[in-house]
């Protein structure tokens, strides 16, 4: 039942967070986000959540970061699945070698590109170690 309780929670707050972006986009809290608003919308939330969870942890709080571990769980079920790290890696070193980077200092130019293609298909840290490892 509890769990029932803050899954409800959740999806309370991602309701409320749809009609506050709603409105702030100028429409009425009646309106519709398209999916791809939906969908950016989710993964600041996810964003929000791992983050407090980051700090809660840090900060010795284990239980509140359990919490915030839940509602994660149920907010992730909306969002497609990522691409694993070894996958990204691959497309990196594939883009790398398409622009002609050599340099470490086009390390910018090479993360945009990758971000620009794998858009809400991979983590961006994943996307900053696969560079990372090239340089």
């Amino acid at each position: 039942m509890a769990k029932d309780a803050v899954k409800l929670s959740v999806l309370r707050g991602l309701s409320s967070a749809i009609t506050n972006d709603l409105v702030d986009k100028g429409r009425t809290p009646a309106g519709e986000l398209t999916d791809e608003e939906t969908l950016a919308l989710i993964r600041r939330q996810v964003k929000q959540r791992k983050d407090s969870i980051e700090q809660f942890t840090t900060g010795g709080r284990e239980d509140l970061a359990a919490d915030e571990k839940t509602e994660l769980s149920y907010l992730e079920v909306y969002l497609p699945q990522m691409m694993a790290a070894d996958e990204v890696a691959k497309i990196v070193e594939a883009k790398k070698a398409e622009l002609g980077i050599t340099d470490a200092k086009d390390k910018g130019k090479l993360m945009a590109e990758i971000m620009k293609d794998l858009k809400g298909k991979a983590e961006g840290t994943d996307v900053k170690n696969a560079v990372d490892s090239l340089f």
